[in-house]
């Protein structure tokens, strides 16, 4: 009798928790984006320009380090920050300055930002410049761009081919 009880207890227990799993799958619901609504998600990692050259060091210089650190250049390794603009339709919607990752300031510097949008068409503008001792931004791209309701719009940046794109 006392382990038909314990059977018993263990199944109204895991009866209790199946419901709780039930009622919390179904309940609160969820609903990411409005149904009008679009998503453009900003997700560019990029290391910027180094922010100086390399410099030929003397044989004195040279001298002066141990053995084990003579290099013939010495090269700066911090590096530029990254700014990042994005216009819709003729607004300025995000601008962000992102400065580089690392103790030495020498990692990817890391822009990530979600945008919402109505659903439709926008034109889609995008700035990025990675270059401190530069004017003006290095790279752009404008687009015309139809969105559907729901729809999540992709703005990152291709390393291996130095453009902006748009997924």
């Amino acid at each position: 009798m006392k382990k038909f009880a314990v059977w018993f207890g263990q199944g109204i227990l895991y009866a209790a928790l199946a419901t709780v799993i039930v009622v919390f799958s179904r309940w609160p619901a969820y609903q990411n984006l409005a149904a009008d609504r679009a998503l453009i998600k900003i997700s560019i990692s990029h290391q910027g320009q180094l922010l100086g050259d390399c410099v030929e060091l003397t044989p004195q210089e040279l001298a002066k380090l141990p053995p084990n650190m003579r290099a013939p250049k010495s090269c700066p390794r911090e590096r530029s920050p990254l700014t990042v603009e994005v216009d819709v339709d003729g607004q300025l919607a995000h601008r962000q300055v992102a400065k580089p990752s690392g103790l030495s300031g020498d990692g990817a510097a890391v822009v990530y930002r979600r945008l919402e949008v109505p659903a439709g068409k926008h034109h889609i503008e995008v700035r990025m410049k990675d270059n401190a001792r530069s004017e003006g931004f290095d790279y752009t791209r404008s687009e015309e761009i139809d969105l559907a309701p729901a729809e999540i719009l992709v703005v990152d940046f291709d390393a291996a081919t130095r453009r902006i794109i748009l997924l």
